[in-house]
């Protein structure tokens, strides 16, 4: 009876075009988001079936109401739309406990828009695509080796003489290691693998994640979409917090999509009264007339520090609130005022001028320091309407200022830079080109690092994209002398190629002394992950197959003789399902080789990695 209900309701829902997907499947999450909104062409659908309008709607008095949460729990249990692809991971081994996330303490191993694979349609078309990304989330009690330090392969040294291989690492009075370091691995990896050497040794985070807007056409349901975020983020910014010095800040960039949860998720992992600032930094320096209600031109800087040990510094002056209309030969100025209000508390007195002018007022400087402003000639005598000379002001000059303390209106794009400019600043760097999206200008990177770090702190970077955060250290220490170190981390090949090759080009064009140290995450079954995502056909994804068998590391509990054996079971799914089976059967604990595997002949280290390894996680 309830498999006659289950196949009725299947069969309804699939007479609305919005809940099929293209191999005529049921989208549970589009259904579900329906339901939470009480889509109206939803509820006629359902009200049509009387069996269905009796199990899912009540009656109080005259009017019917819509049981949401039950109809909702009825869809999204595992029992309802058990479709072939369902069938076939429960055949092999793979079965679903049904837990929710907060039951079982899960983490978020990958991500679709930096750390897993994404196989889906990007255009209006493929909208409808049931979008099968690879998105891993692993219980505790499932968590092995996941966090242990996994061993860091293709060590390379670039500096203005090119190219070469690392011998060892620059390490401080203190053992600690002081090299630029470009990282290419799973970020969540990496972090706990850095945790080994830097806990508690970074003065500076700064990322810009993933900012989870909903625009790439990945087609889940909302409520999925920020919990996920949410699970993603937490797993990150917990391993990070402890590589945080106790004085250390971290700044996260991000914009309206995710601002009120972030804001909880921070006050929950760094405490509330650790929060500093939430900085609106204006990012275009125009609005384009766009189909909206209100134009959205500012992203979000929010501002923790790890204790009440963080020391603010001043930002340097803008030079756009200076000038020098009388060609002083002190050069940039701007001037301040000298007398207050009539209900001031300062002392009033007459001064007499040496232009003449007597004027009696309520100073805000003694008598003293008039009288040496005016004979050094440190006034300004703006004028008045009537063409009169004024209330002088004193003179501020811009090589007498040390500094501002920051407010949190970042508007002037003079100062903190904006896409635009960031956009020139990569095409500058590698032609014109348009090699990535959405980079963030060096002047606001350098503003962050202006104000949280002296000249000999380490800066991390875990979201690092194209690079700014090393380019903007790289010319900070050129212009002030200092000595600070990035480390950078990022997975995407395109996006770790277009890192390496900016920071090459800054240090070969500003002719900077400064090098850095590129490795990575040495691969396992993450390397058949690459290959499972660039298969093109069935045929290319049974060999990838063949190899698995042979050299992966699998689930303790994937069947391999039943999974050949249910060969002809596993082609007739589409090649989108058939790869996400292939990496559903993978161990995660095995995606990168553990450290403590560095000797085992079965991952082929070679003697100059086991070495070099040796060196970098030695304390």
């Amino acid at each position: 009876m309830a498999k006659d209900f289950s196949k009725n309701l299947e069969e309804l829902l699939k007479k609305n075009s919005d809940f099929v997907d293209q191999e005529g499947e049921l989208l549970r999450s589009a259904i579900t988001d329906s339901a939470y909104k009480a889509d109206k062409k939803l509820i006629e659908l359902l009200i049509s079936k009387k069996e269905i309008k009796d199990k899912f709607f009540s009656k109080i008095k005259d009017i019917t109401v819509f049981n949401i949460n039950e109809f909702v729990s009825y869809i999204q249990d595992k029992n309802f739309l058990v479709d072939s692809y369902t069938k076939y991971r429960n055949k092999i081994g793979l079965n679903i406990d049904g837990k929710f996330l907060n039951e079982r303490k899960e983490v978020a191993l990958v991500w679709p828009f930096k750390d897993c694979v994404l196989e889906g349609g990007m255009t209006k078309e493929d909208e409808k695509r049931k979008e099968i990304f690879f998105n891993e989330i692993l219980a505790e009690d499932e968590i092995d080796k996941l966090k242990t330090p996994k061993v860091l392969t293709n060590w390379k040294r670039y500096s203005e003489k090119g190219e070469e291989d690392v011998k060892e690492l620059k390490r401080d009075e203190n053992g600690t290691i002081k090299e630029n370091l470009i990282i290419k691995g799973n970020n969540l990896l990496a972090l706990y693998s850095l945790k080994e050497q830097f806990q508690k040794k970074v003065k500076l985070i700064y990322i810009d994640p993933p900012y989870n807007t909903g625009n790439d056409s990945f087609g889940y349901n909302d409520r999925f979409n920020h919990s996920t975020w949410l699970t993603f983020m937490k797993n990150r910014l917990e391993v990070a917090k402890e590589l945080l010095r106790d004085d250390g800040v971290i700044f996260i960039q991000y914009d309206d999509n995710e601002q009120a949860y972030l804001k909880i998720l921070m006050d929950e992992i760094f405490n509330r009264e650790n929060f500093v600032s939430e900085i609106i930094w204006r990012k275009r320096s125009s609005q384009a007339n766009l189909k909206k209600n209100i134009v959205r031109i500012n992203e979000y800087i929010l501002v923790y520090q790890k204790t009440n040990a963080l020391q603010i510094n001043l930002l340097p002056a803008s030079k756009k609130l200076f000038s020098n209309p009388d060609n002083d030969p002190k050069g940039l100025w701007s001037s301040q005022p000298l007398a207050n209000s009539e209900k001031s508390t300062n002392k009033r007195y007459v001064y007499k001028f040496k232009n003449g002018a007597i004027l009696d007022k309520k100073w805000i400087v003694s008598y003293k320091e008039m009288d040496r402003l005016d004979k050094n000639n440190l006034l300004y005598w703006p004028k008045s309407r009537e063409g009169k000379f004024g209330i002088p002001r004193r003179k501020f000059y811009f090589s007498d200022n040390k500094g501002n303390k920051p407010n949190n209106l970042w508007v002037d794009t003079e100062f903190y830079g904006n896409t635009e400019e960031a956009g020139d600043e990569i095409r500058k760097i590698f032609g014109d080109k348009e090699i990535f999206g959405t980079p963030k200008p060096t002047k606001l990177i350098k503003r962050i690092i202006q104000l949280s770090t002296t000249q000999n702190d380490t800066v991390l970077d875990f979201f690092a994209g194209s690079g700014t955060t090393g380019h903007a250290i790289l010319e900070l220490n050129k212009e002030d002398g200092g000595n600070r170190k990035f480390i950078l981390v990022e997975q995407l090949d395109e996006h770790i190629d277009i890192c390496k090759k900016r920071i090459e080009k800054v240090i070969e064009k500003e002719k900077i002394k400064d090098d850095f140290v590129s490795c990575e995450l040495m691969e396992y079954n993450e390397g058949f992950v690459e290959k499972i995502r660039k298969a093109k056909n069935e045929k290319g994804i049974l060999k990838v197959w063949q190899e698995i068998k042979e050299k992966g590391f699998l689930k303790y509990n994937v069947d391999i003789k039943e999974f050949d054996k249910t060969i002809d079971d596993f082609k007739k799914l589409s090649l989108e399902k058939q790869k996400h089976i292939l990496f559903d059967i993978l161990n995660k604990n095995q995606l990168y080789v553990n450290l403590s595997d560095v000797k085992d002949k079965d991952f082929k280290v070679s003697s100059e990695d086991r070495k070099i390894n040796k060196e970098f996680y030695s304390n």
